[in-house]
């Protein structure tokens, strides 16, 4: 298998990132506005709401110090540097495509780091009052891609079966 979707898919998903952060902080202007609501469908909501995550995943190792953003940056290209490695190896399609879209993402969040000190996270999803992580295209390419790979190596195809799936 050649890496060539994989770093597509991770160029595609770099790319809409980027862009989304730069219309919502340059064009709307967001960090000023702070929220935006979008959507409501009775107790279900979709929002603009600007939070900037100093952390990973759900807020976790969060720090403001300026070494704090560099170092979180710098794990993150060597998860990449994995990734791409597995990436180079993968034997389907959908591993390689997976992978990819958690590259772009890793990739377009370190970018963040390292220009902000933070990740700008903004869209927000609630219902009944209760309000998911906020995040952004990156996160959500990072966790789909994962849930990929997870139904991947819980689901694996069948000997002798299409192997290309």
């Amino acid at each position: 298998m050649s890496l060539q979707p994989g770093l597509a898919l991770a160029a595609a998903v770099l790319a809409a990132d980027q862009a989304s952060k730069w219309f919502l902080l340059e064009v709307l202007l967001l960090p000023q506005v702070r929220h935006i609501p979008l959507l409501a469908l009775g107790p279900f909501g979709f929002d603009l709401t600007m939070v900037w995550n100093r952390g990973i995943t759900f807020g976790l190792l969060q720090g403001d110090r300026p070494w704090h953003a560099w170092a979180l940056a710098g794990m993150a290209v060597l998860v990449v540097g994995v990734l791409l490695r597995w990436m180079a190896r993968a034997e389907r399609r959908r591993v390689a495509l997976a992978l990819g879209a958690i590259v772009g993402g890793a990739i377009g969040n370190a970018i963040d780091r390292l220009r902000f000190g933070a990740v700008a996270d903004f869209f927000d999803a609630h219902a009944f009052g209760w309000h998911w992580y906020v995040f952004n295209l990156a996160d959500a390419a990072i966790v789909l891609g994962v849930v990929v790979l997870a139904c991947d190596a819980l689901f694996p195809p069948k000997a002798g079966g299409k192997q290309q799936a």
